[in-house]
């Protein structure tokens, strides 16, 4: 009887396994494209001018997806963060001032996302809205405990979780009273009606594509071995993320336009629909306490995990420009303060929104210029630098995106 050991063979993961272990960080960062200001965004333009700017969140969301692949692109190939890599490119003066400008967004970001959280919990329980504010910074900040190191991917399952709620909070309307396709894809036809829908699709694109996205998820490509898993090489990298970013802005931005059709099918033309509170009051009005409830939890979802990443954002923002690692949550009092003294003086908080999407409209093209040249800058990104064609279309979705938020600046002014 032979009794030699058999050779031991090593098991090789299926591309399957990889494919599964490299998703995760675009899904975490889709979270900024369902924060409460897309909520408000999106309800306010179904409700007000019905099917008509379908086609607009269509467009955002296709050129959503080219410029967090392009984010994601960066920080596979280089291994570094786009913040990282415009520090090592500034002046001290330079570096400081972009990280202002930075931080004063990722205040405004903060602001929309906590208003949204404070809302949702005066909706559900009757808490005040500071109270509620409170509450938020408290959880988000816990749940930032887990971000980075061997817990980063639990960190990425708790945002993904709350991205299914968000997901259901939202849609739970359309089962409940489906709306018409062929009215939806009616929708679908590029036009406006009047300069009030100009200003209303510009709101929308500014809603939907957030600098502090683009900053981030350059980073979580790389956090995202932080726990020491082997790494695929760079070419099997960048096709995952490919399949990343188009499954999870798919499914951001079926949220969205979720929350578009319900509106035009369910609030078109009914009054007080052009804030988050009274949206939710006109939905509950129209489909019942159980649906206002269940997007009232999608909000308080939407808050969570779109404030937390939001601060994630700012501290690696920190620690590209400046070269400094605060603790989290020093981190997460900068943009919270700002946001609960708006919640206690200001006599409608809501109204601050509309600020914020401006700042918000100010700060894109100090993300997407920078990504747009790095991308395309062969002594960086090698082989796999953007050809011409890639280039031009960046070029082009650049200058739409910029010329957009120029318009809403413009005509909110």
């Amino acid at each position: 009887m032979d009794t030699r050991t058999a050779p031991q063979v090593t098991a090789t993961p299926t591309p399957r396994r990889t494919l599964i272990g490299m998703l995760g960080p675009a899904f975490v960062a889709a979270v900024a494209y369902v924060d409460p200001g897309n909520v408000a965004a999106n309800i306010t333009a179904g409700a007000r001018y019905g099917y008509l700017l379908v086609w607009v969140l269509a467009l955002a969301n296709m050129m959503s997806v080219l410029i967090q692949y392009q984010s994601a692109k960066l920080g596979i190939v280089t291994g570094k963060s786009l913040p990282q890599l415009l520090g090592e490119r500034m002046g001290d003066a330079g570096r400081f001032l972009f990280f202002a400008q930075a931080e004063v967004i990722a205040i405004a970001t903060d602001l929309a996302e906590l208003i949204g959280g404070a809302i949702a919990l005066h909706l559900l329980f009757g808490l005040p809205l500071f109270i509620g504010g409170c509450i938020i910074g408290a959880v988000s900040t816990l749940l930032l405990r887990f971000q980075g190191g061997r817990t980063h991917r639990l960190f990425e399952r708790i945002v993904i979780g709350l991205l299914l709620v968000i997901t259901l909070g939202f849609m739970a309307g359309l089962l409940v009273d489906p709306p018409d396709p062929t009215a939806v894809a009616q929708g679908l036809l590029p036009r406006f009606t009047t300069t009030d829908s100009v200003l209303t699709a510009t709101s929308m694109l500014g809603a939907t594509v957030m600098p502090h996205a683009i900053y981030l998820h350059s980073t979580l490509v790389n956090d995202h071995y932080a726990d020491g898993r082997i790494r695929p090489d760079t070419r099997t990298l960048l096709r995952g993320s490919k399949i990343d970013v188009l499954w999870a802005l798919l499914l951001a931005g079926t949220v969205n336009l979720s929350l578009l059709v319900l509106a035009a099918h369910s609030l078109h033309g009914m009054a007080g629909t052009d804030s988050i509170e009274g949206a939710q009051q006109a939905i509950t009005a129209a489909l019942g306490p159980a649906v206002g409830m269940i997007f009232s939890i999608g909000l308080l979802a939407s808050s969570l995990s779109s404030t937390s990443v939001g601060t994630y954002a700012g501290a690696e923002i920190m620690r590209g420009l400046l070269h400094l690692t605060p603790p989290m949550w020093a981190c997460r009092i900068v943009t919270l303060v700002p946001g609960l003294a708006v919640l206690w003086f200001a006599p409608n908080p809501t109204q601050a929104l509309v600020v914020g999407q401006v700042i918000l409209s100010i700060g894109i093209p100090f993300a997407i210029i920078p990504l747009l040249r790095y991308t395309h800058d062969r002594t960086l990104m090698g082989e796999y630098a953007d050809g011409p064609v890639k280039h031009a279309v960046f070029i082009a979705v650049t200058g739409l995106i910029i010329a957009l938020n120029a318009a809403l600046i413009f005509l909110t002014l």
